[in-house]
């Protein structure tokens, strides 16, 4: 039921980059698209507002918009029939079709279920960076590797290690491999050093070995809420801080992972652990609450399994 379709709308389109590739922004709804969305029957959900929703007993139809592209789905062919019409008199709007690639996710099917990836901006990236005939590594980040702002080393380019490390967080969008070196490279943005930049580089050959990695949604008989936690107690050799990292499952399926450093030192490491475990329990709360406004009945109660480091 996934269509792709572009709105040619009468304002101007917000922008932002890491170096030259826009990313995720925080962006209002044009007033006047979502007040002809709420005329419509439509509404605003409550945790995400891009998303929006219109329920028919059993059956609901979903719209979710980022700036001037747009995603309708749902199980209700006469409705999602009814809103093309009703957009196509409101808005400039073409229809591309079953969705194929939003963003420069690829989405591809089969009898196993959804499949997203980032295939050719892998590629592309690796094309541009000179990185295409590299040699291939099997890890992200050399095992036990210790970055810090040591003052002695020499300096890397600046501008490149910015826009390099902004190409690579909007990669991560389907690579849990890249969570943890992403969020160690991310700490240097502003004063880069060589051994930075190596760092950077081995990311890049592990794309080599792996372009085509990225995540399948499978159909499970069951939408338990699973999250699994772990925290790495005063590994920062700047200030000691501990890195907090999570992983939920929705249905057996993954939909959403962070590592990142924690903000306040912990003085143990069951205080690191416990404001790992307090990350993780927000986003299962935030992950319930979607559910709720897509009318998902959570039959059976959300857990979180910790694993000591």
């Amino acid at each position: 039921m996934e269509a792709l379709a572009k709105i040619e709308a009468s304002y101007n389109r917000p922008s932002g980059s890491v170096g030259d590739h826009p990313v995720r922004v925080v962006v209002g709804f044009p007033q006047r698209f979502t007040s002809s969305m709420k005329v419509f029957g439509y509404q605003q959900s409550n945790s995400d507002h891009i998303l929006l929703l219109k329920h028919n007993k059993e059956k609901i139809t979903a719209l979710i918009v980022y700036v001037d592209d747009m995603i309708v789905t749902g199980n209700d062919p006469e409705e999602k029939a009814a809103l093309q019409r009703h957009l196509a008199q409101e808005f400039k709007m073409k229809d591309l079709g079953p969705l194929k690639c939003f963003l420069g996710i690829e989405v591809s099917r089969s009898k196993k279920g959804i499949f997203l990836s980032q295939r050719k901006y892998a590629l592309d990236l690796l094309d541009e960076t000179g990185m295409f005939a590299c040699s291939p590594v099997s890890t992200p980040m050399e095992e036990n590797l210790k970055l810090s702002m040591d003052s002695n080393q020499i300096p890397a380019n600046k501008e490149r290690y910015q826009r390099l490390v902004g190409r690579l967080i909007y990669l991560g969008h389907t690579r849990l491999g890249l969570a943890y070196a992403l969020s160690v490279v991310s700490q240097f943005m502003h004063s880069p050093k060589e051994d930075h930049m190596n760092a950077v580089i081995r990311i890049l050959r592990y794309l080599k070995s792996s372009p085509g990695k990225g995540i399948m949604f499978t159909k499970g008989s069951s939408l338990d809420i699973k999250r699994y936690t772990d925290v790495g107690w005063a590994g920062s050799v700047d200030d000691r801080s501990s890195t907090s990292g999570y992983f939920t499952f929705v249905g057996g399926n993954l939909v959403t992972w962070q590592s990142k450093k924690q903000e306040v030192v912990a003085r143990s490491s069951a205080k690191a652990e416990y404001r790992g475990m307090a990350k993780g329990i927000c986003e299962l709360l935030w992950i319930r609450n979607l559910m709720q406004d897509l009318h998902i009945r959570q039959v059976g109660p959300m857990s979180s399994v910790r694993y000591c480091s």
